[in-house]
């Protein structure tokens, strides 16, 4: 059995289906509250980098606080540095699930992507 981190926002209908399918898979899971203990800069960097992903691919762009921001504009002018320093002051920000097992990282939720990555 594996032990998960699983960045995640407890009201989300999507990590919520996350959470339970890593449950049926035998995972043994950490959850952390993304909104009540966004991850670091330091962890963001790390999960940045597992993940294969570039940095934009973090941000919930469908949330309310990356409208209100106004990031869909803003965003390309940021700075990596910038960039990480806003998903790490606003877990909100960040797209959700966050799950990693310390080497590989996978953000969102779907069920092909979750087949591949964490079968046990």
């Amino acid at each position: 059995m594996s032990h998960l981190k699983v960045y995640q926002y407890p009201k989300c209908s999507t990590c919520r289906s996350a959470v339970k399918w890593l449950k049926e898979a035998g995972h043994e899971l950490e959850l952390q509250h993304i909104a009540e203990q966004p991850p670091t800069v330091q962890e963001l960097r790390v999960l940045v980098a597992n993940s294969g992903l570039e940095l934009k691919k973090f941000f919930n762009t469908s949330g309310e606080v990356y409208k209100n921001l106004g990031l869909k504009d803003k965003l390309p002018g940021l700075s990596e540095e910038e960039q990480l320093d806003l998903l790490s002051k606003n877990g909100m920000l960040i797209k959700r699930p966050v799950v990693t097992d310390g080497k590989k990282v996978t953000v969102g939720f779907k069920d092909e992507q979750f087949s591949q990555s964490w079968s046990v």
